[in-house]
């Protein structure tokens, strides 16, 4: 994986995807969870390529604005970029943005660790 390297996921709204459905709203348009939900997904498989087993990524960080609503039967997609990784290697920085057919509709930053499964597991289950 190099900088610029981009990943996309598509997908078509509908009815489960909506916030109204989701609990995050009251209308029947994508939500928000949903289009950040791809957001992370298209920067987790741009960042699972290539990574040895028992390996893989969490997010951190997450900066998003949601700017147009989307109906439900609208193709929408989202995409990351990496834009940097840091100087130890742990952690990945994207730029992620999410489409519909009429044009954007959300875009941020999005920051993901790389993990050890098995160690990330055992932290967790040790709380």
């Amino acid at each position: 994986m190099k900088i610029g390297d981009t990943y996309e996921v598509r997908d078509t709204v509908s009815e489960a995807m909506t916030a109204k459905s989701l609990g995050s709203g009251a209308m029947h348009v994508f939500g928000t969870p949903w289009m950040i939900a791809m957001m992370e997904n298209a920067a987790f498989l741009l960042m699972q390529q290539g990574l040895p087993e028992g390996k893989s990524s969490v997010g951190t960080r997450l900066v998003i604005d949601h700017v147009s609503p989307s109906p439900v039967g609208m193709n929408v997609r989202a995409t990351a970029e990496l834009t940097s990784v840091s100087a130890n290697g742990k952690i990945a920085e994207f730029r992620v943005a999410a489409y519909d057919d009429a044009g954007l509709i959300g875009e941020g930053t999005h920051q993901r660790a790389y993990i050890d499964v098995e160690r990330f597991l055992a932290k967790c289950e040790g709380k």
